[in-house]
């Protein structure tokens, strides 16, 4: 039996593969995204995304801090989980990457559609926010002076698939009860 079929001391062998990732990236719609504060801590809030060309699109005030961070410093970093997705749970990445700040209108109204777009697809009828979205309407509460919008590359991931940790865990438990 190898160490990793004994415990989680390597997790490497439970990596999400490329095309889970890619439908987890499509899919999540959220993700957690952190900066460093000007003492180096890291933080970060839960925000809405959308994924093109492999970049991680969001958007937020120029009052929120993350903004500030991001034009001191672009290093940053986006987590995602499969949760509340129809993937299930358990599956997860994380990117290092870095994080460019927009402000001109045609990348905003760009941004701005897309994410209404992809949030009027969405629609759950538990959530309030987006039960009856008009993405219009979504949009021109987007768009005003102050907003801007972050461009995410991500330049390393992290990827895991929870599955696999299972079914490999399933296997040794069944070996470990086999062998004694």
């Amino acid at each position: 039996m190898t160490d990793q079929a004994v415990n989680y001391d390597d997790v490497k062998q439970y990596r999400l593969d490329p095309e889970r990732e890619q439908e987890l990236v499509n899919t999540a719609g959220e993700c957690v995204f952190i900066w460093a504060n000007k003492s180096g801590h890291p933080i970060g809030v839960i925000t809405a995304y959308v994924p093109v060309d492999g970049k991680i699109w969001m958007t937020a005030t120029r009052e929120r801090v993350r903004i500030k961070a991001i034009a001191r410093d672009g290093r940053s970093s986006v987590v995602m989980t499969s949760k509340g997705t129809p993937m299930g749970g358990g599956k997860t990445v994380t990117y290092k990457g870095h994080t460019v700040i927009h402000d001109d209108a045609e990348t905003k109204l760009w941004m701005y559609n897309l994410l209404a777009a992809g949030m009027a697809m969405s629609q759950d009828e538990g959530n309030a926010f987006t039960k009856g979205l008009n993405p219009e309407l979504f949009v021109k509460f987007l768009d005003t002076p102050e907003r801007v919008v972050l461009e995410f590359t991500p330049e390393m991931s992290i990827p895991f698939d929870g599955d696999k940790m299972a079914a490999g865990t399933a296997a040794a438990y069944a070996q470990f009860a086999a062998e004694s």
